[in-house]
């Protein structure tokens, strides 16, 4: 079916909690003008203030091929983003064989990570790799956003507790520099991109983070915020993954296939004197006409996320 300037967009991963992309992108595409709707699993408060920001909300499941149909009616462009979590591959899969029938003409903007590969030490990475070739083996010359940068979200998702608890971050990255971007700035990135032409082929990139700071340096930075001494600990990735999954078993937001994936990251970059991708502040500036946020901003924005647990 043919879109017209007026055709919704569709953000998938609007209600998602790990660095919040899809929220942010409905924020921005409201801001500019633009017919938004959300795919959304369940009907609950975060769907509801979705509607009240001014999106249209569909109900469906990733994993449900038919109930993703309504959901792709008539759009000019899609957001595809998926959890840190196993199940990429058959969901990418209902996407583009709903998109190949129903809006086959539709731009679609995937956020991925610069993990991405087919021998990726990540088992979320080779995933990652593979839903995307489904993508273009489907002949949607998808657009892919390979952020090569850790989310500052991550710092709460990941250590939060252990910071409120014992004062100490632990983990596989080691003395690395690491690379960082804000979530809210990769997803403003992919808000611009949705509003571009479908390229006339796969279009892969690799937007680079804005800075490189150590997990020593990020302790530092939390302990001036926070008003208490915060250290780092360099733990082996076996063991950082195995206290993830035991965090996983409780109410914790991480899950099992996220900590194979972020301690294999964190031990693969521990073994390397700079960032996969070279931070360049400037660059990201250019795309968003303003200078990206830092990890200082992020943590003074969340201080009270790392304050002590008193309970």
């Amino acid at each position: 079916m043919q879109h017209t300037a007026e055709s919704p967009i569709l953000v998938i991963g609007a209600t998602g909690r790990h660095g919040g992309t899809g929220a942010t992108v409905v924020d921005c595409l409201l801001r500019r003008g633009h017919s938004v709707r959300a795919l959304i699993r369940t009907d609950d408060e975060r769907a509801g203030e979705l509607r009240r920001r001014g999106a249209e909300t569909v109900v469906g499941d990733l994993h449900d091929r038919g109930s993703l149909v309504p959901a792709f009616d008539r759009v000019r462009a899609v957001y595809f983003t998926y959890p840190v979590a196993p199940g990429i591959i058959p969901a990418a899969a209902n996407v583009a064989s709903v998109l190949s029938k129903h809006a086959s003409a539709a731009h679609l903007v995937v956020m991925s990570m610069a993990v991405s590969a087919l021998d990726s030490p990540s088992k979320l990475g080779q995933a990652q790799a593979v839903a995307e070739d489904i993508f273009i083996w489907a002949g949607l010359n998808p657009t892919v956003l390979r952020f090569a940068g850790l989310f500052h979200e991550n710092i709460a998702v990941l250590h939060q507790r252990t910071i409120q608890r014992d004062a100490v971050i632990a983990n596989s990255f080691g003395g690395c520099a690491a690379p960082w971007i804000s979530g809210d700035d990769a997803a403003e990135i992919a808000a611009a991109h949705l509003l571009t032409p479908r390229p006339d082929s796969p279009r892969i990139s690799y937007p680079p983070p804005a800075e490189a700071i150590s997990h020593t340096e990020l302790a530092r930075i939390i302990s001036a915020t926070a008003g208490r001494p915060v250290r780092y600990e360099h733990i082996s990735a076996a063991a950082w993954q195995r206290q993830l999954e035991l965090a996983a078993e409780s109410e914790h937001p991480v899950n099992v296939g996220m900590a194979q994936h972020i301690a294999a990251v964190g031990a693969a970059l521990s073994g390397r004197s700079k960032p996969l991708v070279a931070p360049d502040p400037s660059a990201l500036a250019a795309m968003l006409d303003r200078p990206p946020a830092s990890v200082a901003d992020f943590i003074r924005r969340n201080h009270s996320h790392f304050a002590t647990d008193r309970t």
